[in-house]
């Protein structure tokens, strides 16, 4: 009998941090030609494809018991998809990726919340703690794009990793339902497809009207963005299934690294010394969070596609 090489999840998870990075690369390139729109309904459809083949080929239905749970979660997700996507193409690669990753600080921001209004179980102090770095962290990101004008999408950026740890919760509530992993992503790749191409219909969104003119370059994109991102999702869900959950996480944080090399490399981006510090205070930020809610009951492990203090 022949043995498959079993592929460490580690390995795993840091191939998964490239490639969500060079996907965030082929969203700013998309992105000068094909509306915000455009980039997240071509992400959803390659997905979607992607995931069919799949699910047929380990026999997994895509009929689903519970349409509602999966229509909430693709809401919230494609939602923050979209605004991640639109702070990639306005900011410098790094600080988008960086403001996307704060998900597990507002994670801990719920948890805070929960605890306060809810009376939920009392919250570690530390995590307080840790959430005032992030934030702290958060302001020093954004102080030099004041003077860029792009305050706006800075915040759209942050909005978005929000969105992305309410995604999350809803991605736990289809695992309690019983759906396989397979069957969460195809949804959300299909509702990403569908209200993208959508919202690419409404005038003056900025999308292209002329596609004979848009270059080669600008279509290898499009296809790059849904590739990558449906490789990387699914490379970070088998680390998170095989490997020690909070390494896989903290591992993660090397995409802000991988993101910050290819935005000097590709686009010229020199982030300044404030916007270093901030970055790494996030990091810190989100790794200590993650660290001190995993000596609380963890809820199912989530399978989606943003980058993840969780998953995306």
């Amino acid at each position: 009998m022949i043995m498959k090489p079993r592929v460490s999840p580690y390995l795993q998870m840091v191939l998964a941090t490239v490639l969500f990075a060079a996907m965030g690369v082929c969203v700013k390139f998309a992105s000068r030609d094909f509306g915000t729109a455009a980039v997240v309904s071509a992400r959803g459809a390659v997905g979607a494809i992607i995931m069919i083949l799949i699910a047929r080929a380990a026999g997994t239905p895509l009929h689903t018991k519970v349409p509602m749970l999966h229509v909430k979660r693709g809401l919230a997700g494609v939602t923050a998809l979209s605004m991640w996507f639109y702070a990639l193409s306005q900011l410098p690669l790094a600080t988008s990726v960086t403001l996307n990753y704060m998900s597990s600080v507002w994670m801990a921001v719920f948890l805070l919340m929960q605890s306060a209004f809810l009376g939920g179980k009392r919250v570690d102090p530390r995590i307080v703690l840790a959430i005032a770095v992030g934030f702290a962290g958060v302001a020093l990101v954004l102080h030099p794009t004041l003077a860029k004008d792009q305050i706006g999408a800075g915040l759209i950026g942050l909005a978005s990793g929000m969105l992305s740890a309410t995604a999350y919760l809803q991605v736990t509530a289809l695992g309690k339902a019983g759906e396989p992993e397979v069957r969460v992503v195809f949804y959300f790749s299909l509702m990403g497809a569908a209200l993208g191409a959508l919202t690419w219909l409404i005038p003056g969104q900025g999308n292209p009207t002329d596609l004979a003119h848009i270059p080669m370059h600008a279509w290898l994109a499009l296809l790059g963005v849904g590739t990558f991102a449906t490789i990387a999702q699914l490379l970070m869900t088998r680390a998170y299934g095989q490997g020690n959950t909070l390494v896989v996480a903290n591992l993660q944080y090397l995409g802000i690294v991988h993101a910050g090399l290819l935005g000097t490399l590709l686009f010229e981006e020199n982030l300044h010394w404030d916007g270093l510090l901030g970055m790494a205070l996030i990091i810190a930020s989100g790794m200590a969070s993650t660290r001190l809610k995993s000596a609380t009951p963890a809820p199912a492990k989530p399978a989606d596609d943003q980058p993840r203090t969780v998953p995306q």
